[in-house]
């Protein structure tokens, strides 16, 4: 075997270990957050799209690091093909990457403006604050912390893949503060199938603290969201009936069929209405521009009091 043959494995071998630390993030996060970003930029060049996707993928790798170094039981569990348990590589070279990736986020946001920084920064406190300071032991911070981390993963998506990187549309904004809100209230159908592992290694999620109550949330829920959001975006009448239909059949699964498998499957198919969603901001981009939709300005006095000068003022 020649020695550029063994360079080239080598290479593809570490390519796809970084792949596999985020191969679970692709339906729930990285997908849904580049539609987001491109419906809500709004896109002005096909480019900004790979520079969206790469710096969208680098902050949930940093993410997944130190997620997934704390708790590798878990994993055996509930993801045996994930890096550290499948012994692709070392805790010890884990946790070295996981601070040798925080300055390359920052370094790669710095390329395009000092709003993408802010961004970054904001993202790694939160991701900070859930791995290392025990939110996500806590059955109410490990929904909403997330819902904050994901939102600036959004808000970094979209300066990025924007003809302005310094500054994000009102729609944009709007269409974050509602991730936040539905994020947070739905991410407990993403826990439905590691009640196992959790159990494992102590975390008390949702499912696990309220196991009948959080079926009844998801199983109305869904639909509830369906209907408010395409209220919101002002759907036509066709594409509501079938968005609320799926958001009931998706609820109606999770709280029907409870099986491990069937929570697995359902999560997938959660994930797709989770990615839906956040179509719907290109919706209203098409048709109305820059006019204030359906409760956005009673939604954005909300944001503005209570968050606004802490994670919107410098957009």
């Amino acid at each position: 075997m020649t020695v550029q043959r063994i360079l080239i494995d080598d290479i593809g071998y570490h390519f796809h270990t970084l792949y596999l630390f985020t191969k679970n993030d692709i339906m729930t996060a990285i997908i849904p957050v580049t539609l987001f970003a491109v419906a809500s930029a709004p896109l002005c060049s096909f480019s900004h799209i790979f520079r969206s996707v790469l710096w969208v993928w680098l902050h949930v790798l940093q993410f997944n690091l130190p997620n997934q170094i704390k708790a590798p039981e878990e994993d055996r569990v509930n993801k045996p093909w994930r890096p550290i348990p499948a012994g692709r590589v070392t805790l010890y070279n884990v946790t070295i990457f996981r601070w040798l990736i925080v300055p390359l986020c920052l370094v790669y946001s710095s390329f395009y403006s000092i709003q993408l920084v802010f961004a970054s920064i904001e993202m790694q406190l939160f991701t900070l604050w859930y791995n290392d300071l025990g939110g996500d032991r806590h059955w109410l911070l490990k929904n909403i912390l997330p819902a904050f981390i994901y939102a600036f993963t959004e808000l970094g998506g979209t300066l990025s893949a924007g003809c302005d990187p310094t500054r994000v549309s009102e729609t944009a904004k709007l269409a974050v503060q509602l991730t936040v809100v539905v994020f947070s209230s739905t991410l407990q159908c993403q826990d439905f199938k590691d009640v196992e592992g959790d159990r494992l290694t102590g975390r008390r999620s949702i499912p696990i603290v309220f196991p009948v109550t959080s079926r009844f949330v998801a199983g109305f829920g869904l639909p509830m969201w369906s209907l408010f959001l395409c209220w919101i975006w002002d759907i036509d009448w066709f594409c509501t009936l079938a968005f609320v239909t799926y958001g009931g059949f998706v609820g109606a699964r999770f709280f029907f069929l409870r099986t491990r498998d069937a929570d697995k499957w359902s999560c997938k198919y959660y994930s797709i209405w989770f990615s839906l969603h956040h179509l719907l901001p290109g919706y209203w981009n098409y048709l109305h521009g820059s006019v204030v939709c359906r409760g956005g300005t009673l939604l954005q006095d909300t944001w503005d009091l209570f968050t606004g000068a802490l994670f919107l003022k410098v957009f």
